[in-house]
């Protein structure tokens, strides 16, 4: 495990050294500039805008943010697929998209200058991490259209690292490449990291026996229990990297391994905000709602007051005192499962699993209709060589514990080791047979 110590001082960049009032002001600057641009340059920002009766000079401190119109992922989805980008596409060095699984993908487009920025946050991100020059970083996250994996893989570099890029799937190369290479840290999601752990267990191996000191774990919700998990089974520290590919990718922030108290964000680069998720209206710090950013430094795909969809609260700043964190996200609007009027979240389901003797954090969730009443299914895999006995009374324990810390009643199916399917990535958890 690390020596728990901040980011050497030696090692920040000059971001980092802002005092509050020197990073508010660059905010207001930034911001300025930000809105201009996409004004200028952008037909969709110029018409909402103007619709809202707002011009950029209307934009004199950072309390007038309230006042721009919110960007939502089917404004970027209308415009597909680069009438959001707001320089010429001969400036544009790098394109990517999400998956699109629900709808046409959302494109977003780098200058140079962007791509330099999101090695830098990123490095930032590695550093708090506590990723040292020189060592060695085994990137599992996917390369492509995906951010992740070639975000990760920039920064990596810019921190004086020696990057490893496997990128994900065919997990029994990763675990010979692991022990082959002797990585010093990994990146890649919490529930591939726990596939990773289960196939060295599948092949008689000790994950706790590897050279890996830390893993930079993000692109999906993941619950503390899961990080205990992760570092009991594989000797490590787990610390949660948040971003997204709209505002930028990997990197828009990161949990120091000192303090592990939810993501750091760098605030030089995006600012953020926490509306009420029901009436958009802006909430205060320490207040749960739905996180919103604005992007201060990306000139090819600006975004204004974008709702990312994820539940948290903005709170003070710890290991980087002039920049805000957020608590560690374990929901999101899209991943909310109303069931008989009670909002669940697949994240409660994982840190009530992951305290129950007998049962594996491998589950999925299955919804289907019985009658004219909704019906949740969790399907979970039980610990190889537990009976049946055992198994049924780990079942009966989850669905009391289910019905009495959320509120409404699930059917609990236990399956043997090994037959749900395994993360290779991004895992889905929730599987909608209703229809």
């Amino acid at each position: 495990m690390l020596d728990q110590t901040t980011a050497s001082a030696d090692l920040r960049d000059a971001g980092e050294r802002l005092s509050l009032d020197e990073l508010r002001a660059l905010q207001l600057e930034r911001l300025q500039h930000t809105v201009r641009h996409a004004y200028d340059n952008v037909p969709t920002y110029r018409a909402k805008l103007d619709a809202a009766g707002v011009s950029p000079d209307d934009i004199r401190s950072l309390d007038d943010l309230p006042k721009l119109p919110f960007t939502t992922k089917e404004d970027l989805r209308q415009a597909y697929p680069f009438g959001m980008f707001a320089v010429p596409m001969e400036q544009v060095v790098r394109i990517h998209a999400s998956s699109g699984t629900t709808g046409r993908p959302t494109v977003v487009g780098y200058t140079q200058e962007d791509l330099d920025h999101w090695a830098e946050v990123v490095a930032r991100s590695l550093r708090a991490a506590g990723v040292q020059p020189g060592w060695k970083v085994h990137n599992a996250y996917g390369y492509g259209l995906f951010t992740g994996g070639l975000g990760a893989h920039s920064g990596i570099e810019r921190l004086g690292c020696t990057v490893i890029p496997v990128s994900g799937g065919q997990t029994a190369r990763q675990v010979q490449l692991i022990r082959d290479f002797e990585p010093d840290a990994i990146m890649c999601t919490p529930s591939y990291l726990l596939t990773i752990a289960d196939a060295f267990e599948e092949a008689g191996l000790d994950p706790r026996e590897t050279t890996l000191k830390v893993a930079i774990c993000g692109a999906e919700p993941w619950t503390n229990e899961m990080r205990h998990e992760l570092e009991r089974r594989m000797g490590i520290d787990a610390v949660d990297i948040y971003g997204l590919s709209e505002v930028m990718g990997p990197g828009v922030g990161s949990e120091f391994a000192s303090t592990k108290d939810g993501p750091t964000i760098w605030e030089d680069h995006f600012l953020p905000e926490i509306v009420d998720a029901e009436t958009a209206e802006p909430v205060a710090d320490g207040e749960m709602g739905e996180l919103v950013f604005t992007s201060l430094t990306k000139t090819a795909f600006p975004v204004i007051r974008y709702r990312t969809r994820d539940l948290t609260r903005l709170l003070p700043g710890s290991a980087a005192p002039t920049m805000r964190r957020i608590e560690k996200i374990t929901g999101r609007n899209d991943d909310m499962i109303i069931l008989r009027g009670v909002n669940l979240f697949p994240t409660q389901i994982e840190e009530i699993v992951l305290a129950i003797e007998h049962l594996t954090p491998h589950f999925i969730l299955e919804l289907t209709k019985a009658g004219h009443m909704d019906a949740l299914t969790v399907k979970i895999e039980c610990m190889p060589d537990v009976g049946a006995e055992a198994s049924k009374a780990a079942a009966a324990i989850l669905r009391e514990r289910v019905k009495e810390h959320i509120g409404t009643s699930v059917g609990v199916e236990v399956v043997p080791a090994g037959s749900l399917p395994r993360s290779e990535g991004k895992y889905k958890r929730v599987y909608d047979l209703r229809a």
